[in-house]
Order: structure tokens, then C-alpha cells, then sequence
């Protein structure tokens, strides 16, 4: 009997799976994008897309969404970091994939596309292919192939050239730091990280077809593109309201509040110092340390990872990874004073290039780095004259 039950249930999932496989969509059905709102944490800053095909006819209403990942492969967060990490397509029915959203606060708008029947299945088909589990996974890259990018490419895919893209929308095309920064408050702690972690590659402007890295930009594009000469959205319907919530951050956290501190506590300490011919050994220590530490993670970003927007990034010229070093060494009461100079003054020209390089938009750097720069030219300037001055220091 046991046996019977299990071949029954082995029977009925073999079947089940080259039913989906092979089916085809009926002349009810329905494919649309769905395009969801942003959230609060950071990796759902950006919003989310995603295919929905249903078919009333065969009982199916599902999403098919290309913005998941498995947290179990071992070395997830080495390879997260190394921008070695796959994501994969997922399938998910409707009605769960949305009271999610719902339940997160964010809007979900849903666009039903001008598909004939047989172009329904020419996509349909594509997503199934997709979803095989040879297909399904793919090298995730955040600004040239994630869930939104994923939209586009599999309506190309599989429509080929009966669709056209106009962008009459963009009445300006962004780089893709302005992009990133339309969907970031200003002054938060993430945004300070994510324009220190990438480097200049982004300060070049995204072309119309970029700009679809974000979901957002997918969804507005959809209306400015035809198929056959026609228009590709029939319709347009808000599936899930976002509720007004009010979001503003307690300034006493934010990175603005803790770099003014930092840059007042500086220039305070140096004139104190300065004062009574003394050096404060933990600020240097601290100073050294943390601007080595950020050096040393724009270092291994910049080099050792396949990450395309970390690279060629000049934080590097202030955030500098030798500092780590320095920073034991200047924490001495003595320290070598020949070298120590001729090292300050590199870091002094080091702030002096990124400023041009701000200046010329080479590289974009987050406006909140005024405050560290000031504080860290205004140190560095005061240790050079007083390594000038004495090789000793009286110590507090």
C-alpha cells in the first residue's frame, strides 16, 4: 500500500512538472510586470520587478522574479563581497508574493502588456526555460543584470524586434551615482558607505537603456515603448497602496550630525594642542586607524573583487591603507620623524588631488567627506609642524 501511494505521488509530480513545462497559455490569459515600491532596508532601497502570467483558463497565477539568492552556499558573504555571488529565478503564486509587499508598506503597480496570444507563449515560454534549474541561475551584477535589467532582456528576448523602445520620458539622462542617490536619503549612513565603496565608474552617465537597472525606471519605460506600432501597456492598476508613514531620521544618528562632531572635535584638540605644544597621541591613533581601515576595504573592493563599479575609485588618495601602520607608530611618543613628515605631506597632496578631482566631476564623492577632509588636512598640517619643531612630544 505504502508503495502504491508513493509511486501515485511520484506519478502525479512527473507529471505535474512536464504539464508546466509544456502548457500553453489560453486566449484568456494575461502577462504584466509588476513593479514594486521601495522599502526600508537597504537592499530594498531600490524596489523590484517581476513577470506575473496568469490563465484563468488553466487555474495559474504566478510571478516570476529574478531577485533571489540562497544564504546557504558556503562562503555566501566571501563571495557577496567578491561579486561572485549567483542569483536565481524564482516562481511564487500571486496572492502571497503581493500581501508580502503588503505587509512591508510598499506599493505594488501592475502593467498588463499587448501581447497576442502567441506572443504570450513565445515569453511564457522563455520564463519556463529560465526556471529550469540548469537556467535559473545567473552572475549577479548590480547595475548590468539584476531583477530589473532581467525585465527588458527577457522581453527582447523573447519578442525580438516587434518591440521599440522610446524614450521621450527622459528629458535627462543621470550618471549612475544620481540614479543610486534617487532612491537614498541624503544623509544616511548607507549612502556615505555606498559613495565611499564605489568608484568612478559610476560618475559616467547611464544611456537610456541603463537606466533600467532600477525598477522604477523599467516601469516608466514600459508606456514608452510599442509593439507592432502599438502601444506595449493596455493597462495600469495599483495592486497595493503604500500608507503614508513618516519617515524622518533622528538627526542625532545621522552621518551629518557625527562628522560635524568629529571635524569641531579636531579642530578643538588642535588648537588646544597647538596651544601647549603637546600631542594628542589617542586622536592620532584613531584618525590613522579608521581612515586605514576604510582605505584598506576601498583597497580589496578596487582590486581583488570582480565588482565593475568599485573600481577606480580615489577615496583611495585620502582613505589610504598604509595609515593602519602609521597609526601604531605616530601612537608612540616618539616617532621617526624624517619619514613620518614626508608621509603627511603625501597625504596632504592626496586630499589636495581629490578635491580637483571633485572639482572636475572625475569622481563624484559624497558632499559629507568635506567635513572628514577639513579635519584630516587640519591635523596632518599641525603633525607636520610639530615633527618640524621637536622629535619628542609631551604626550597626553
Amino acid at each position: 500500500m505504502r508503495l502504491k501511494k508513493i509511486a501515485f505521488i511520484l506519478f502525479v509530480t512527473f507529471s505535474s512538472i512536464g504539464f508546466c513545462q509544456e502548457m500553453l497559455l489560453s486566449p484568456l490569459s494575461k502577462v504584466s510586470l509588476l513593479t514594486v515600491g521601495t522599502g526600508d532596508e537597504l537592499y530594498s532601497k531600490f524596489g523590484h520587478s517581476g513577470f506575473r502570467i496568469q490563465d484563468p483558463t488553466l487555474g495559474f497565477d504566478r510571478i516570476y522574479d529574478y531577485g533571489g539568492f540562497d544564504f546557504d552556499p558556503p562562503g555566501f558573504y566571501v563571495k557577496f563581497a567578491r561579486g561572485k555571488l549567483n542569483y536565481r529565478m524564482s516562481v511564487y503564486n500571486t496572492d502571497g508574493f503581493i500581501e508580502a509587499y503588503k505587509q512591508e508598506n510598499r506599493w505594488v503597480k501592475e502593467q498588463t502588456l499587448n501581447l497576442s496570444q502567441a506572443e504570450r507563449n513565445e515569453v511564457f515560454a522563455f520564463l519556463q526555460n529560465n526556471i529550469k534549474k540548469e537556467n535559473r541561475y545567473y552572475l549577479y551584477d548590480f547595475l548590468f543584470d539584476n531583477c530589473a535589467t532581467k525585465i527588458p532582456e527577457v522581453l527582447k528576448n523573447g519578442l525580438g524586434n516587434k518591440l521599440k523602445f522610446d524614450y521621450p520620458h527622459l528629458e535627462d539622462t543621470f550618471t549612475f551615482r544620481q540614479l543610486i542617490h534617487q532612491s537614498l536619503d541624503e544623509n544616511a549612513w548607507a549612502t556615505f558607505g555606498i559613495d565611499l565603496a564605489l568608484g568612478s565608474i559610476i560618475d559616467r552617465k547611464a544611456t537610456p537603456w541603463e537606466h533600467q537597472f532600477l525598477p522604477l525606471y523599467v516601469y516608466q519605460q514600459m508606456p514608452n515603448t510599442t509593439i507592432n506600432g502599438e502601444a506595449f501597456v493596455v493597462k495600469e492598476e495599483v495592486l497595493v497602496e503604500e500608507k503614508p508613514v513618516d519617515k524622518k531620521a533622528f538627526f542625532l544618528l545621522t552621518p551629518l550630525f557625527w562628522l560635524i562632531v568629529l571635524m569641531v572635535s579636531v579642530v578643538l584638540i588642535t588648537y588646544f594642542d597647538h596651544k601647549n605644544k603637546k600631542r594628542t597621541r589617542w586622536l592620532d591613533f584613531g584618525l590613522f586607524f579608521i581612515t586605514g581601515a576604510a582605505g584598506l576595504l576601498i583597497f580589496f573592493l578596487w582590486f581583488m573583487t570582480d565588482h565593475v563599479f568599485t573600481k577606480a575609485n580615489f577615496n583611495l588618495l585620502w582613505a589610504f591603507p598604509l595609515n593602519l601602520v602609521l597609526a601604531f607608530i605616530i601612537a608612540k611618543n616618539k616617532a621617526p620623524k624624517n619619514w613620518v613628515e614626508k608621509y603627511l605631506w603625501v597625504l596632504l597632496i592626496g586630499i589636495v588631488i581629490t578635491t580637483i578631482l571633485w572639482l572636475f566631476k572625475i569622481q563624484v564623492f559624497s558632499p559629507l567627506i568635506i567635513f572628514v577632509l577639513l579635519a584630516l588636512a587640519l591635523r596632518y598640517l599641525f603633525l607636520v609642524q610639530m615633527f618640524k619643531k621637536s622629535e619628542s612630544t609631551t604626550i597626553q
